[in-house]
């Protein structure tokens, strides 16, 4: 190889150490040395846009009662994050799916005409992500293994490992923990009737408890590697 010219094996490498980063921000949390709980929640600007909306509902409700003006007041906001996103030729991927959130709890409680409809798909939602998650521990294909396996490039090969497997279990089971630790706490909130509580415990337990989640699951896979399969040795020549 003469200089100036790259060499293609290193390319190639350098190429595979970046594929992480284009799984996107999960992606970069979960695989990264270092565990940025910044990054985890999206930025301070998206920490922000995914938690103004409920905040707003919740002071609507306070100031007014009912369900139609805080809906109003909550769409109003998360229609004027995209705006901003839009003026300022940003990504608005994250605030897009904040509207996707806001637009079905609007309609829940314009359906039932009742404030605390505004939460029913989330829980839904954290019913079902629940669910799945038992089930692919049920069927000994974790989630967590997945989707690790995939951003680290392992394939399906940690599943021949015993080890990484109890720890992809458990990481598994550490997010399945916070899916039924918000329905545990916001469902009864939700049948009592109690529409700021249920709003506040859904802010709490919304972003920050999600980025404490994955810095758990970040914990328990980041060391985490199928032992290589031994290789016949060459045949020797004679």
């Amino acid at each position: 190889m003469t200089p100036g010219q790259s060499d293609p094996d290193r390319r190639e490498d350098t190429t595979a150490e970046v594929e992480p980063a284009r799984a996107g921000r999960l992606g970069e949390v979960l695989t990264g040395d270092e565990f940025s709980f910044t990054e985890a929640v999206g930025g301070w600007r998206g920490f922000i846009e995914s938690a103004a909306p409920g905040v707003v509902f919740v002071i609507a409700y306070l100031g007014w009662g009912g369900w139609l003006i805080p809906v109003i007041a909550s769409v109003a906001t998360v229609a004027a994050l995209v705006l901003v996103r839009l003026i300022q030729r940003s990504s608005v991927q994250q605030a897009l799916a904040g509207v996707l959130g806001v637009g079905i709890g609007a309609i829940w409680a314009w359906r039932s005409g009742d404030a605390g409809g505004y939460f029913v798909p989330g829980l839904w939602a954290n019913g079902l992500y629940l669910a799945a998650l038992l089930a692919s521990m049920a069927v000994r294909w974790p989630a967590v293994g997945i989707v690790v396996g995939l951003l680290k490039g392992w394939g399906t090969s940690w599943r021949a490992d015993a080890r990484v497997m109890r720890m992809m279990q458990l990481g598994t089971a550490v997010v399945a923990a916070m899916f039924a630790l918000r329905l545990a706490v916001q469902l009864p909130l939700y049948l009592a009737g109690a529409v700021v509580a249920l709003g506040t415990a859904k802010l709490a337990m919304g972003v920050p408890l999600f980025a404490l989640t994955l810095w758990l699951v970040w914990l328990l896979v980041r060391n985490a590697a199928p032992r290589s399969t031994p290789q016949d040795p060459p045949p020797t020549t004679r």
